[in-house]
């Protein structure tokens, strides 16, 4: 497979200029700052000043990050959420009313809306019944304008992990850019493909701090490519996408690994817990495979089932009308607590 990274980006980016800040041209920290316009005399809060740009490269997250993920600081893009780099990829590699995506449903939902957003076009190549990808449909779909391809691996919302092979598969058949959506990876015995950036330049793996970090409040991305992919992504975001607060404490979740592992520790063995007791109920259709911290139940009489748990307050997620997920409900592996509420809440519906 032949990979032109120039003819996929949008010819009026290549040369772009982009915006250079103040935190941009003096990368010290010492001195009398008077380059950016900010507040000299501080922040109008009652503790904390915030008066000052932040780093908008994130270096010192980056270098922490290459350490634990085995990837150069220059391979790694921090946005705000997955979001961020998701849609970047859309406006830095596909001309709106031309080009088009290939997304597996069912999937992650912001493949979709950011396409919409962009005015890209969509080819949907579904799952195979067992969240499976299949390949030969997908490679058979590919047109000349079909620039990006998102799999997500362990898959939302089945919670399966996706075949290695097939998306290798995908990798070296495939001319534009594959996307590898891990955000539940650290839930999941399969390895991320972080490992192969250096085989395949036309990868691009997505992770979060949302899920197993814990951080989903502070909305912090990642995305990992070839440095020829990050810079672009970097000439095209906006020049202070990170906050400075953010920066902080996922710096320091980072320098915490302990416990974010003893966490997903816990999460995946409440997990069997879960799947061992819902597996017990008759009113149980099916507990479909999961990799993630959330597991994909088929209920008898799942929309009324979901409307029940809403009114008892019990929150999950109906996926009754997403294609292959007939009669299911999504569930987020909670504490031990929470589980048992949930549990108990679900039998005496039925009861």
């Amino acid at each position: 497979m032949s990979f032109d990274l120039k003819q996929l980006i949008r010819p009026h980016l290549l040369n772009l200029k982009p915006y250079s800040s103040a935190r941009d041209e003096y990368k010290g920290t010492k001195g009398v700052f008077l380059d950016a316009n900010e507040n000299s005399y501080g922040s109008v809060t009652t503790e904390g000043n915030y008066s000052r740009y932040p780093d908008p490269l994130q270096h010192q997250v980056k270098e922490e990050l290459s350490k634990i993920k085995g990837s150069p600081a220059a391979q790694i893009f921090l946005g705000n959420g997955s979001d961020e780099p998701i849609d970047l990829l859309f406006r830095i590699f596909c001309e709106p009313l031309k080009d088009n995506f290939i997304q597996t449903p069912p999937t992650y939902g912001m493949y979709q809306v950011c396409a919409d957003i962009n005015n890209v076009q969509t080819i949907n190549v579904n799952l195979s019944p067992d969240f499976q990808l299949r390949t030969a449909e997908i490679l058979a779909a590919v047109t000349p304008h079909t620039k990006l391809l998102f799999v997500c691996s362990p898959n939302n919302p089945s919670g399966n992990s996706l075949k290695e092979e097939d998306m290798i598969l995908l990798l070296e058949s495939f001319k534009g850019l594959v996307v590898v959506d891990e955000a539940y990876i650290d839930f999941s015995a399969q390895e991320s493909f972080i490992k192969y950036l250096p085989k395949y330049p036309n990868l691009v793996v997505l992770q979060t701090f949302s899920k197993a970090w814990g951080l989903a409040n502070l909305r912090c991305g990642m995305a990992f490519a070839s440095s020829e992919i990050i810079a672009i992504m970097n000439k095209v975001k906006y020049p202070y996408n990170i906050n400075g607060l953010t920066q902080a404490l996922a710096l320091d979740a980072l320098r915490n690994i302990a416990k974010k592992n003893d966490y997903v520790a816990r999460i995946i063995a409440q997990r069997k817990v879960l799947e061992t007791d819902l597996a017990r109920l008759p009113f149980v259709k099916r507990i479909h495979p999961s990799d993630a911290n959330f597991i994909l139940v088929a209920f008898e009489n799942a929309n009324e089932l979901f409307a029940y748990l809403i009114d008892h307050e019990v929150i999950t997620r109906s996926r009754t009308k997403v294609i292959l997920c007939d009669d299911c409900i999504r569930v987020t592996v909670g504490t031990e607590a929470e589980n048992e509420v949930f549990l108990n809440t679900v039998k005496s519906f039925y009861n």
